[in-house]
């Protein structure tokens, strides 16, 4: 009986240890792409997401804590177009990983595989923090999150040949829902288009677009350069000609800038969810687009 048991036991145990070993261990940059990649992959991956909503992940330090989980990823996924300059190059040469290295199937950069907007003509650090490959905040891009999901699979492909199946099934399943919201979206969101807004920083300049916003301005006097009481005053000046209906804000800025000016213009200040997790509601990458256009409509109701 005690044999019989104890081969229970170590059939169990082995059941266990391999159900442990298939999933991929993921690092994620920042909250879209751990939700991406758990609407794309579910069980066979483990995600770790490494910076949070509440975080401006412009300013991210390459802790150690950071390394030790990109030392044993088999796949890292970030923004790129410079995004994560600022620390993920230090992490994942600390880590010592082969796998999550530049031209490594481990190592995705979903920017390179999409269009971006507000690429500069030319750059010059005079001119502020300037992304040379355009705006990086793709997250807020249906058609970009479509196409990231595309090659994020892919790249789980390639990394779990295995699993490729599964992942196929998962996207197929995913790019219907996303497109059926995407609709949804549009129509949801209609009644924003053509409304003149100032965001603090350009975060969320894809969605505006999509929904036919106009950008009249930003609290930053240059991109990444904190607001200055100057700059706010000739905003102030600048509504008579062009008022914005909406000032928006990130979830990780502070509120006082946005505040100061809606004061003195007479239009709403708003914070949107800079990623998953940037609120309550916005808990997935489906309702971050829900939150956010249901945010901005309600800041318009009389």
């Amino acid at each position: 009986m005690k044999t019989a048991i104890h081969a229970l036991m170590g059939a169990l145990l082995a059941l266990v240890t391999s159900a442990t070993h298939a999933a991929l261990e993921v690092f994620a940059c920042s909250p879209e792409w751990g939700a991406l990649v758990t609407e794309l992959a579910g069980p066979r991956a483990s995600v770790f997401v490494a910076t949070t909503a509440l975080q401006d992940v412009h300013r991210i330090q390459a802790r150690p804590s950071l390394i030790a989980r990109a030392r044993t990823a088999d796949l890292v996924i970030c923004t790129g177009a410079d995004l994560e300059v600022g620390w993920m190059p230090m992490v994942r040469s600390q880590a010592g990983n082969d796998r999550i290295q530049l031209g490594k199937p481990g190592f995705l950069e979903v920017a390179s595989f999409v269009p971006r907007i507000e690429v500069p003509a030319t750059v010059d650090r005079a001119l502020g923090d300037v992304h040379a490959l355009g705006n990086p905040h793709i997250q807020f891009g249906p058609k970009q999150i479509r196409l990231a999901a595309e090659e994020t699979t892919k790249r789980l492909v390639r990394i779990d040949p295995a699993g490729e199946a599964e992942y196929r099934t998962r996207l197929a399943d995913f790019t219907r829902r996303w497109n059926a919201a995407a609709e949804r979206w549009a129509q949801t969101g209609a009644p924003l288009k053509g409304v003149a807004v100032i965001q603090h920083h350009r975060n969320f300049s894809y969605l505006f677009d999509f929904l036919g916003m106009r950008q009249v301005g930003s609290l930053e006097p240059k991109p990444g350069v904190e607001p200055t009481s100057a700059h706010l005053s000739e905003l102030v000046a600048q509504q008579k000609a062009d008022p914005a209906k909406l000032i928006v804000r990130a979830s990780y800025q502070s509120p006082a800038p946005s505040e100061w000016l809606a004061e003195r213009v007479n239009a709403p200040a708003i914070m949107l969810p800079a990623t998953v997790g940037g609120s309550e509601a916005a808990t997935d990458l489906f309702t971050l687009y829900d939150d956010c256009i249901r945010r901005m409509l309600s800041a318009l109701r009389p």
